[in-house]
């Protein structure tokens, strides 16, 4: 033996003489074992060298592709199919060993399908038979299904089918909800077209008369645009910075701004790219509900300066057993017409702080409640703008009653710890 693996052809053994044996290869090997008992008289045969035949040429399918050109006993031809078309049978066929060369599956077929599922960034789409004509009563779809951020250029390369009773409809999105970009019927071929989104199906109709040679259709991927850059975002912050199809931003306001509009937005498909809101903005607004422990107020409008005619009312409260610290960071209004004025309180009624004007630089004020109430009038003449801040802290008469070793550095801890 020469070390190499060879097929097994038959293994005999007894007193029947076996039929007819035949080797598929220019090599046969004889392997005779006898054991220490019973002997006989043993076997005589006979050889005869005869030709290979190999397996006859497949042809290749019409719209296919043939990969493989040996066809002796044991090579393997593998078989494809051209765009738009689907593979009918096995797409692997083996010469096998015999008397009678032959393959193992017949030459498999290539043909125009009714509907398909197609992921590839450019691809074919036939009615079914295509070039032959379609059978009746067809309900056909095929998707074009790419990543998020894609659509595609369609072309037709041939249109032909009974007027208006069949007919291909293409949507942008799935073939049940999806926007339809036109229906197609007759026999005037359409110009290109593009569709907008990432989804895009194809529906055929045929009913039960006429049939035609149906459709030739080609498609290509290609990138869509992004929608608007929202930045810069005036007195407020953009989360996120992706801006292409099918993705989302959030928007956030500075502290003493509140937002006029939706929270997030999401750029859409289309032949332009838009956001599905308006952007939003964030604006200094004329009064409001503040429950915050501490935050800013602007001066309606700010950084621009305040209009006429305004008599805007905040409301501030923190929790209960604090007081609230009031700093005018900012003060530039009208002297005397256009006014601050601040409550101790929840409403007018109750005891007043102070009412501040012009641009004097202030001290701080504190309340004894947890409530305040602040107003802004401005009247027909003059503009400006204010800042103030705030924030809730325990009142001084309660401070007071803290024993003072808690404030001491050495004290404090010591005490604590008790």
């Amino acid at each position: 033996m020469d070390g190499q693996i060879h097929n097994t052809v038959s293994s005999l053994s007894g007193t029947t003489i076996p039929q007819l044996l035949n080797s598929t290869s220019n090599n046969l090997y004889l392997n005779f074992v006898s054991d220490i008992s019973v002997s006989a008289a043993g076997f005589h045969l006979e050889y005869t060298a005869i030709g290979l035949d190999t397996c006859p040429e497949p042809q290749t399918p019409t719209y296919g592709i043939k990969v493989g050109d040996r066809y002796m006993v044991g090579d393997v031809v593998m078989f494809q199919c051209e765009q738009g078309y689907s593979l009918q049978g096995n797409a692997h066929i083996t010469c096998m060993p015999g008397p009678v060369r032959r393959w193992n599956y017949p030459v498999p077929l290539c043909l125009a399908q009714c509907g398909g599922a197609m992921t590839e960034v450019s691809g074919v789409i036939l009615s079914p038979g295509f070039p032959g004509n379609y059978p009746s009563g067809l309900d056909c779809t095929w998707t074009v299904t790419l990543p998020i951020g894609f659509g595609i250029h369609v072309q037709f390369l041939n249109l032909s089918t009974e007027a208006i009773h069949d007919y291909l409809e293409i949507r942008s999105g799935p073939s049940e909800t999806g926007t339809v970009i036109d229906r197609f019927s007759g026999p005037q071929v359409p110009e290109s077209l593009f569709s907008t989104t990432h989804e895009t199906s194809f529906f055929f109709h045929s009913d039960y008369s006429q049939n035609k040679p149906g459709f030739h259709i080609t498609y290509q991927a290609y990138q869509l645009q992004s929608c608007p850059d929202p930045r810069p975002f005036r007195n407020g912050i953009v989360i996120g910075s992706d801006f292409s199809v099918g993705m989302t931003v959030s928007f956030e306001c500075l502290p003493g701004y509140s937002l006029i509009g939706e929270t997030s937005l999401t750029c859409l498909h289309g032949i332009s790219r838009n956001w599905n809101n308006p952007i939003p903005r964030c604006e200094a607004l004329c009064g409001g509900n503040i429950t915050s422990m501490n935050g800013t107020i602007f001066s309606p409008g700010h950084p621009a300066e305040y209009p006429n005619f305004q008599d805007c009312v905040w409301s501030v409260r923190v929790p209960p057993g604090n007081g609230i610290y009031i700093n005018f960071t900012v003060l530039s209004t009208e002297p005397i017409y256009d006014y601050i004025t601040v409550w101790d309180g929840p409403d007018q009624s109750s005891p007043q702080i102070g009412q501040f004007s012009g641009n004097t630089a202030l001290e701080s004020v504190y309340s004894t409640s947890n409530q305040i109430l602040i107003k802004f009038h401005s009247d027909f003449s003059g503009s400006g703008f204010f800042v103030l801040s705030y924030h809730g802290e325990m009142p001084l008469q309660v401070l007071k009653n803290i024993p003072t070793a808690l404030f001491h550095p050495v004290l404090k801890p010591a005490l604590c710890k008790e």
